[in-house]
């Protein structure tokens, strides 16, 4: 019997998911190439087949979880930017609820890699930003606007997963809410 067609695609996915979610739990140092696999239901020479290093893929981990949050950015609909910010900007996702997005749970531990990942995350937070601007509603779509949002989004769930205290994360991720639909609302 042969291989389906698409079967190297689907196994380069099943490594990506499972990369993007440890990396972004755990961070680079702390995730090993067995146990990636293994959470992959995958060989170690699958890995090899598809990546030459584990900084390629931490880099390309980053692109896919991007592509994943946009595709569930896409399927919001009309009300879509305003569900993004209200979904995003909560306690569970801020601890690692699925999907855990790379911008604000790679932010530290990418700022440590080579350039080749720095990169990837740039490249990353770019196309955010674009994605954010291009939905804000109509005069309030200034690229000044969507880095303010970025930045609350971003900044807001990366310190509520940083705190030991989940009153005081609740907190601010209301706060940062707040500050987000004020920003939708143009005021």
């Amino acid at each position: 019997m042969a291989w389906p067609e698409n079967r190297s695609d689907q196994t380069r996915e099943r490594i990506l998911d499972s990369a993007a979610r440890l990396f972004s739990l755990r961070g680079f140092d702390a995730v090993g190439i067995d146990e990636l696999m293994e959470d992959a239901g995958l060989t170690r020479g699958a890995f090899y087949h598809h990546f030459r290093s584990k900084s390629e893929l931490y880099g390309q981990a980053i692109a896919h979880a991007a592509r994943v949050g946009a595709a569930h950015f896409d399927t919001l609909g009309e009300q879509g930017l305003s569900r993004l910010v209200d979904g995003y900007l909560q306690y569970d996702h801020a601890q690692g609820g699925n999907p855990s997005c790379p911008l604000a749970f790679m932010a530290i531990d990418v700022a440590l890699r080579k350039d080749r990942v720095r990169h990837s995350y740039t490249r990353t937070f770019s196309g955010f930003v674009e994605r954010l601007q291009a939905a804000l509603p109509e005069g309030a779509g200034s690229r000044e606007q969507a880095l303010q949002l970025a930045v609350t989004m971003i900044g807001g769930v990366t310190l509520a997963r940083a705190l030991d205290d989940a009153e005081l994360s609740e907190e601010l991720l209301a706060a940062c809410r707040e500050r987000s639909r004020a920003m939708l609302e143009g005021s």
